[in-house]
């Protein structure tokens, strides 16, 4: 007994799961367009230690020009920031990539829409490593000088936007399992 005329529909998702799945796919990428603002004004400033009377010790300078503190006994400080720089530097052109990777998958809606996710929330977890090395670096190299307070907010800038790089990466992964 063959049945005619029976047709065989698929199952639709509901309409809240949709608006839900297009909602999280924009929010990690906003958070990850926030993060990749926070971290490029903070390494392009790069001042991230300030204290009164001190030299003020950054990415790109590591003193105060003309300051009778940065003598010899600084050299070896400027030639590690080197690492840092590149580091951090190196992490903000791969959270961009990652970024862009995340809006082209949601503009163009191909089949390697889902290739294109994973691999954007990838490189916003090689940027959370490579920035998070970074700046542990300079906290390391900084240990002795350096007290919490004298941390600037260009500093706490890039260490929200490092947290942020890790949570979108994380989370786009983690979506990505999800809505296959």
């Amino acid at each position: 007994m063959a049945a005619i005329g029976v047709q065989v529909q698929k199952p639709r998702l509901p309409h809240g799961t949709m608006f839900f799945e297009m909602f999280l796919r924009v929010l990690i990428t906003v958070g990850s367009a926030l993060a990749v603002i926070l971290s490029s004004i903070s390494v392009c400033d790069g001042r991230w230690v300030s204290a009164p009377e001190e030299p003020t010790f950054g990415v790109w300078d590591t003193c105060n020009q003309g300051s009778a503190q940065c003598g010899e006994d600084l050299m070896w400080l400027s030639q590690r920031m080197a690492l840092v720089r590149t580091t951090v530097s190196v992490g903000v052109v791969v959270a961009i990539f990652g970024l862009e990777l995340l809006m082209v998958s949601q503009l163009c809606e191909d089949g390697h829409a889902h290739r294109k996710w994973n691999m954007g929330s990838v490189l916003l977890l090689v940027s959370f490593l490579l920035s998070s090395t970074g700046t542990l670096t300079y906290v390391t190299l900084l240990m002795g000088t350096a007290r919490l307070g004298t941390f600037t907010l260009l500093f706490w800038c890039q260490f929200v936007g490092v947290f942020l790089f890790f949570l979108n990466g994380i989370s786009g992964i983690y979506f990505s399992r999800l809505a296959a």
